[in-house]
């Protein structure tokens, strides 16, 4: 497809076998919104597109394409297709790109023709490929049958939807465990962000199970920062759930792992010399986050235990004093919350039972 425009009847091909993109876009357009295979190698950055568009709005379109030349000229502009051409030969099948699939990728592409490397454009440009997303997610909300995994805190719910063949893993596209401590070290996608990763994995799995029922955890609508597209929520609000029921010492261990074994370790390997402390303010904000809600006794008495839990890791590596604190938390806070949201959806459970039972029947039904 060297040279070509490429049409939107073609993008699904490409979404699904992780084409290289390359965005001309400005640094800032990038930040808000992105496609996990795309590089960013701006034709005009934040700074030059601003000008440009004042001289846009001041003094008419010929002087602002004038302007945009003059300021993309000379070495920069040898540096900037110099970096198109070398991501476009290291990367076997780049597509280009910019917002619209107007002037930008269109004058980037042929900038690379001149310095032979061909590279197809996308027709439409970034909008063309997210409105393929969204009307992916849309289709697969009118479409798609879905089973709901629901249950307490702890019980592994989305190790479950993981360990399915058709499971979508919203909590993983929003980089978020979903709960108050739920943030990740690594930081949140944005919404476009989050909408693009769950597109192109419905692409997927509608791809090679094209019939069959997709699984998913149950989820409030906002996972972190991100919100479940309204459609396909209210999809799955709608669907049957399998409720996982598991021992309290295993829900307590398992919490213990994930939010104080795992998190002490992200923090301290992406932040050498003040991870201990951005952990702990992590645990302890995590906690004043739901301190309306346990009240003012009840997170006293929770925020004490942590404190000692924090002290004992701190001075002797030892994490066991958290068990405490994470067993108050479940009894006061989340099961009390999770047997009244499962309450006002009796209607929808379909199963209970341990990890395996639910593992087995959800295999059996998909």
């Amino acid at each position: 497809m060297s040279g070509q425009i490429v049409p939107a009847e073609q993008f699904r091909d490409l979404l699904l076998t992780d084409t290289p993109f390359l965005d001309v876009r400005a640094e800032g357009e990038f930040a808000k919104g992105r496609f996990s295979t795309s590089v960013n190698f701006p034709i005009l950055n934040d700074t030059e597109r601003a000008e440009v568009g004042t001289c846009y709005k001041e003094q008419g379109n010929k002087a602002a394409v004038e302007l945009g030349h003059n300021l993309i000229s000379g070495d920069i502009k040898d540096q900037r297709v110099q970096a198109w051409c070398e991501f476009a030969n290291t990367h076997p099948g780049t597509h280009v790109y910019c917002w619209r699939g107007g002037m930008r990728s269109n004058i980037a592409r042929q900038w690379m023709q001149d310095s032979g490397v061909d590279v197809p454009l996308i027709e439409g440009g970034f909008k063309a490929l997210r409105r393929l997303m969204i009307d992916t997610i849309d289709v697969a909300a009118a479409e798609v049958s879905l089973i709901r995994i629901g249950g307490k805190t702890g019980t592994a719910k989305t190790v479950l939807v993981n360990a399915v063949d058709q499971g979508v893993d919203l909590e993983g596209h929003a980089n978020h465990r979903g709960s108050s401590f739920g943030r990740r070290v690594s930081g949140v996608p944005t919404q476009i962000d989050f909408e693009h990763a769950l597109g192109v994995d419905l692409l997927r799995k509608r791809q090679a199970w094209p019939d069959q029922t997709l699984v998913v955890e149950d989820e409030s609508r906002r996972i972190g920062a991100c919100a479940v597209p309204q459609d396909f929520f209210d999809k799955m609000a709608a669907a049957n759930l399998a409720v996982v029921e598991m021992p309290l010492d295993f829900r307590v261990q398992r919490i213990l792992q994930e939010y104080v074994v795992d998190m002490t370790a992200e923090f301290q390997d992406a932040h050498t010399e003040d991870g201990w402390d951005l952990f702990v303010d992590y645990l302890t904000q995590s906690l004043f986050r739901v301190q309306k809600r346990l009240g003012h006794e009840n997170y006293s008495h929770i925020a004490g235990l942590m404190d000692a839990a924090l002290e004992k890791q701190l001075s002797q590596g030892d994490v066991s004093d958290h068990e405490a604190w994470i067993t108050e938390l479940l009894a006061r806070y989340y099961d009390p919350m999770c047997d009244f949201q499962l309450g006002k959806q009796e209607d929808k459970i379909a199963f209970r039972g341990s990890y395996d039972d639910v593992l087995d029947w959800v295999r059996d039904k998909v």
